[in-house]
């Protein structure tokens, strides 16, 4: 054979031999990527580490990757079953706050998720823990450490007792970042069951009626009232938002039978309701 018909299939073969070898190589995914760490918890031969997208706990709603490495090998765990327990310590009593269950993120490997709730924190950020309760290969074991939770600078969260004698937590969840758009305006609310137990609240209504107190109380079109989702246990509506600056999410709650359990119309008598939540950008 002449030499110029050897050279193309030399390079060829040379070619697959690369990819071969380069397909052997294994890819390292960073499953943490575009999150902050929070705080890292040791117990034992474990290290819990918390992650979120701002590297620190706030008021309001906060969405939580977890990641449990073994000390011994180094290596991250997959298959574990964690659930949570925040607490705020008060002078005469302690209480929880709402929170979801601990899931393996989608698409991850070793990355746990969850959110908790803080309805609100002392003015240096102290009086909260968090116990932190797992198994591996069905053994059992617990962690409790302080954490930090910072005032959020607008109020993202409402805790309020209702006409009804209940008391309740609404929590801001999106859009966490508006723009001069209908945004979809996406709702938690909780009811206080007992210190301990904060259940999701199905099925109410949460009328909305946006105002920018520094611009006449003006309103925006478009808007719509927040209605329960089945699927995922929150309330959605829409938020339209006509101008930067700062706006007051004037709101209503209420239940099945339309009875009104908090919140008031937005007049030229009343320019604001006794239950709303904040937005500025």
């Amino acid at each position: 054979m002449k030499l110029k018909y050897l050279l193309p299939i030399a390079f060829i073969a040379l070619f697959f031999s690369c990819s071969t070898d380069n397909d052997d190589n294994t890819t390292i995914v960073n499953e943490v990527e575009g999150l902050e760490l929070i705080q890292t918890i040791v117990n034992g031969n474990e290290t819990i580490e918390l992650y979120n997208e701002k590297g620190m706990f706030e008021t309001g709603y906060n969405m939580i990757s977890l990641r449990i490495k073994d000390n011994t090998t180094d290596s991250y765990i997959e298959d574990a079953t964690l659930s949570w327990m925040p607490m705020m310590q008060m002078p005469t009593m302690e209480h929880s706050s709402p929170k979801s269950t601990i899931s393996k993120a989608l698409g991850k490997d070793t990355v746990y998720e969850g959110f908790i709730i803080y309805q609100m924190t002392n003015t240096d950020g102290s009086g909260w823990s968090l116990t932190l309760n797992y198994n591996i290969d069905g053994t059992d074991y617990s962690v409790t450490e302080t954490i930090s939770v910072m005032q959020y600078e607008n109020q993202n969260t409402a805790s309020f007792m209702g006409s009804d004698g209940t008391k309740y937590i609404l929590a801001l969840i999106e859009p966490k970042d508006p723009s001069i758009a209908v945004n979809e305006m996406k709702v938690g609310l909780f009811k206080m069951e007992n210190m301990m137990t904060f259940p999701v609240v199905e099925d109410y209504t949460i009328a909305l009626d946006p105002r920018m107190p520094g611009m006449g109380n003006h309103t925006s079109p478009n808007n719509t009232d927040l209605t329960y989702n089945n699927a995922d246990n929150f309330y959605y509506g829409d938020l339209s938002l006509t101008m930067t600056g700062y706006w007051k999410l004037n709101l209503k709650l209420m239940n099945t039978d339309d009875d009104v359990l908090k919140g008031e119309d937005v007049t030229d008598e009343n320019e604001a309701s006794s239950l709303y939540l904040e937005l500025e950008f």
